[in-house]
């Protein structure tokens, strides 16, 4: 349609001030597809439907006298013939019209659907009326986070429904984007006394996710649609947050409370990274730990994600081993890159030019 009417318009010599724009939205209703076509012609605008399910009870010919009255003041009587061919199989509907002949049952699906996670929160006030009773304080911030949880979760859904139906790898790589900022925003906030900590975790994140998604993808282990990808860069994305911020708030408080031992290294010629290597290690060692007891473990004690989302879905059991072997290893692969990251991007915070403590960095609690 668009190779159509830049021949048109070239053929006939429209003027500039005329504004074509073609919107193609297919979809699928009730084993049936329908397109909607919107052209905007200045100075008109029509709507045209064109269905093999909805008929409307206008004549066409009525379209196309309106749309030949209105050419004629713009361009020769050739013109308007064009555009009455042009959409000789189309018909003219209202807004309302339309709206009327949409399918909302996805909506009732969903209303129904969300009664169960509504009844399921009858535990969450069992733990803010023990909270109460104990005088933990916590009720508030329970009720808070279930509601943030309740909105993100129905939100992202919608949203994920929305990727998948495209099946665009542009709305791939943003989403995976945006994982990224908000893991990095959030570890950064964990160590937010580090100097840009968000930068820093975001892009210690960006480069420990990146690497193994660009592995995962070049074995093919997954297909590059968004039902594979997205869940699984989640995953990744999310470990690597937590990793990075407890490095990252680990070794400045290492650093911090052996401030003289750091010092007397760099007084007798050490580099940073000579300087603070005890301190790198134990920050390490520290955050990795869960994630290494975590497949030590696994399988045994709980079910991980993967697996568990595979074989409620009807998958095998061996086949779901299979994908969480593998997403365990590139896990594993994707924390350790992001956490040793973070421990190279945070020395230029932590030491001046010269070699020497950033002072500033240390002396707040």
């Amino acid at each position: 349609m668009t190779i159509i009417l830049k021949n048109f318009m070239r053929k006939y010599s429209l003027k500039k001030s005329w504004s074509c724009q073609l919107h193609h939205i297919i979809r699928t209703s009730g084993g049936g597809r329908f397109l909607t076509l919107s052209l905007s012609l200045s100075p008109i605008h029509i709507l045209l439907i064109s269905s093999r399910n909805i008929r409307i009870s206008y004549q066409l010919s009525q379209m196309a006298s309106l749309i030949s009255a209105t050419a004629q003041n713009h361009t020769d009587i050739a013109q308007s013939n064009f555009i009455q061919g042009l959409f000789a199989d189309q018909v003219l509907v209202s807004l309302p019209e339309f709206l009327a002949n949409m399918d909302f049952s996805w909506m009732v699906d969903f209303l129904k659907g969300m009664v169960k996670p509504l009844a399921a929160t009858v535990v969450v006030f069992l733990a803010v009326a023990l909270s109460y009773v104990e005088k933990l304080g916590l009720g508030r911030e329970m009720i808070y986070s279930i509601c943030r949880a309740f909105v993100q979760l129905s939100i992202i859904g919608f949203v994920l429904q929305f990727i998948f139906t495209r099946d665009n790898a542009v709305w791939i790589v943003l989403a995976y984007l945006f994982m990224v900022t908000v893991a990095g925003y959030t570890a950064g906030q964990r160590a937010k006394h580090v100097p840009r900590g968000k930068y820093v975790a975001g892009a210690s994140i960006l480069a420990g996710t990146s690497i193994t998604m660009f592995l995962l993808l070049v074995m093919r282990v997954f297909p590059f649609t968004p039902r594979y990808i997205i869940p699984v860069a989640g995953m990744m994305v999310g470990n690597s947050m937590t990793v990075t911020g407890v490095t990252m708030k680990r070794l400045r408080d290492d650093i911090r409370t052996q401030m003289n031992l750091v010092e007397t290294a760099l007084a007798l010629g050490a580099t940073p990274r000579q300087a603070t290597m005890q301190q790198v290690k134990r920050a390490l060692v520290i955050s990795l730990s869960p994630v290494l007891d975590n497949a030590k473990t696994v399988g045994l004690i709980s079910l991980p994600g993967a697996m568990t989302g595979l074989i409620m879905g009807g998958a095998s059991p061996l086949e779901a081993i299979q994908l969480q072997i593998v997403v365990m290893n590139f896990m594993i692969g994707a924390t350790t890159v992001s956490s040793i990251s973070s421990t190279y991007l945070c020395w230029p915070a932590f030491f001046t030019k010269a070699y020497q403590l950033e002072t500033k960095v240390f002396t707040s609690e």
